[in-house]
């Protein structure tokens, strides 16, 4: 990786001032918003960097790439702590391998997957965090279940004995600019109010804004911001 860890953190330093300076127009601490590392593509040592820097999480997008990477970072004895977060559409064949090598899968989007997920949670005797997709910006080029069935799928996850739901993920719509992603993000704020309020559900994850939309994810409440290119630079 080309990429020295020095102007990581100096990246890492640029990323967290937008995210504090996004929070003080809005009204919100800084603390209210994390900032996910995404690793995919890049290698172990991307990882690494996040770990050193503090960073207590990353973002991966394909189940086997994370599997090797997460491995190869592991057998480093002097590795720090770190979770490692699904990001990326996961199909349902692939449900076992994912709740085996991720402590969080954000991308899920159907009952299929959740009935794969929980059985194959069980099958590990543990429960495994997820987050519910949303297409709140009813973009067909994005995955995610369509805004009017995301109450059925809260209900058919929260039956789930070994998955916890701990909130909702959404993807802007890659057409409409700035403008398009903001009214997503708004949209997925006010679903997660919904269906907390009519669910008796803790739903405190909103997982909404990358590089290019931080801002405005984070003007509509999002609590975890996943960036990479800010990061580790483009691909």
């Amino acid at each position: 990786m080309e990429l020295t860890f020095e102007a990581f953190r100096e990246n890492a330093g640029r990323v967290r001032g937008r995210v504090a300076e996004v929070c003080a127009r809005a009204g919100r601490a800084p603390t209210e918003v994390e900032v996910l590392p995404v690793t995919k593509t890049h290698p172990a040592a991307a990882a690494a960097f996040a770990a050193r820097l503090g960073f207590h999480a990353v973002g991966e997008n394909r189940v086997q790439e994370a599997a090797a990477k997460r491995a190869e970072f592991e057998a480093d004895a002097a590795a720090q702590p770190l979770r490692w977060e699904l990001i990326g559409h996961l199909q349902s064949n692939k449900a076992r391998l994912a709740a085996a090598r991720f402590d969080r899968v954000q991308s899920v989007d159907g009952a299929k997957l959740l009935r794969e997920l929980d059985k194959a949670s069980a099958a590990l005797g543990k429960t495994l965090p997820v987050l519910l997709q949303v297409n709140a910006g009813r973009d067909p080029a994005n995955f995610g279940a369509e805004p009017e069935a995301a109450p059925a799928l809260l209900e058919q996850a929260l039956a789930c004995a070994h998955l916890r739901v701990e909130g909702l993920m959404t993807l802007a719509p890659l057409d409409g600019g700035n403008a398009a992603a903001r009214r997503c993000f708004a949209n997925l704020r006010e679903i997660r109010d919904r269906l907390a309020r009519d669910f008796g559900a803790a739903l405190p994850v909103l997982s909404m804004g990358m590089s290019g939309d931080l801002d405005e994810a984070v003007a509509e409440g999002s609590t975890l911001v996943r960036v990479g290119t800010a990061l580790f630079g483009s691909r």
